[in-house]
């Protein structure tokens, strides 16, 4: 029981991240877009904290 309660969480772990680094693909593809360099290099910066 244990076991599958770590599984789990250890998907929804796995789920969240993948969420997270979607949608900071997308904020960098729009960042890129309008030409926002500052705002590329911290979106930069945050998927390296997540990579």
């Amino acid at each position: 029981m244990k076991r599958n309660t770590q599984q789990r969480l250890q998907t929804a772990v796995d789920i969240h991240r993948s969420n997270i680094l979607k949608s900071l693909e997308h904020r960098l593809q729009v960042a890129r877009v309008k030409g926002d360099e500052n705002l590329l290099h911290q979106l930069e910066a945050e998927k390296r904290y997540y990579n």
